[in-house]
């Protein structure tokens, strides 16, 4: 007969409560159950594990084997309780990318509550423009991807998450500033217009027009804020983007088509971990917060 590990249990906790009844108590079994258990473990033992009938104290093997069996019950455990955790999305890992101003502006708060209660999940989350996160994805190195809903298709899947409105961006002191009502796309033409990665979104023709006489194309938000405020041009960005930048002016368009969508993305080869599944169904609960801002 096989050593299971219903035995090392038995044995075990007979060992350590130096009783059959104890033992009986803490496993929930009657002690004649406990007594046959453990009679059955030394027969495949081949020698006696107490030294008395009373199993009080253990022999020089019993000692030995007790300290081999608590290791095994806990390396047992162990795995076990690793592998609910994980199956339950209490442990593993996310890896996330998202375009900065979803970065900063949402994911803290999404990520704030979804760590509460799961502290074996690791966290890696990094800022990257669309094209990045996409690349990231093919790739396979990131499970999910917050960025432009542009260009999805083959091994990359995407859904809805948010949409926000463009406008201009220009410094505070701008003649632009000075309009009352909302912008039409012909009068940025007479302006030092700054191309960015998202107003590649924009489908409008007008638009076009003003993308094409740009002699400038800025990818990173931090150095076409600084652009900005130098009087160097103009841009346009979706309104999220202006969350905690108070320092320049943020106007309206008057198409209000002009608006762009930001999609959750994920790979179609690879199968989501529980962590990844829950986080998935974290963003999905909050977006109808932020499908049209």
């Amino acid at each position: 007969m096989a050593i299971k590990l219903e035995m090392l249990r038995c044995f075990t906790a007979v060992a350590q409560r130096g009783s059959l009844a104890e033992a009986a108590d803490q496993l929930g079994r009657t002690p004649s159950a406990i007594s046959m258990m453990l009679k059955q473990f030394e027969e495949n033992i081949g020698a006696p594990l107490f030294e008395t009938e009373r199993k009080s104290r253990l022999t020089g093997l019993g000692q030995h084997i007790l300290d081999q069996a608590v290791q095994a019950l806990q390396h047992f455990d162990g795995t076990v309780g690793e592998m609910l955790s994980y199956a339950r999305s209490e442990s593993g890992s996310v890896r996330l990318a998202a375009v900065p101003s979803v970065a900063s502006a949402v994911m803290p708060d999404v990520i704030r509550d979804f760590i509460r209660g799961r502290p074996g999940v690791h966290i890696d989350l990094r800022d990257l423009d669309s094209i990045a996160v996409a690349h990231e994805l093919a790739r396979g190195r990131i499970d999910v991807g917050i960025a432009n809903l542009v260009g999805e298709g083959g091994d990359i899947v995407g859904e809805p998450f948010l949409s926000d409105r463009f406008g201009v961006v220009c410094q505070p002191a701008h003649s632009l500033v000075g309009h009352r009502e909302p912008l039409e796309w012909h009068t940025l033409a007479d302006h030092d217009f700054i191309a960015n990665g998202s107003c590649l979104q924009i489908q409008s023709s007008e638009f076009r027009s003003v993308l094409e006489g740009s002699r400038m194309m800025v990818r990173n938000n931090t150095s076409l804020f600084s652009l900005i405020r130098a009087g160097i041009g103009i841009t346009v960005l979706p309104e999220l983007t202006m969350r905690g930048i108070d320092d320049v002016a943020f106007l309206p368009l008057a198409d209000a088509g002009a608006r762009r969508q930001v999609g959750i993305l994920r790979s179609a080869r690879a199968a989501p971990t529980p962590a990844v599944s829950a986080f998935l169904a974290a963003l999905r609960a909050i977006r109808t917060e932020f499908q049209e801002i």
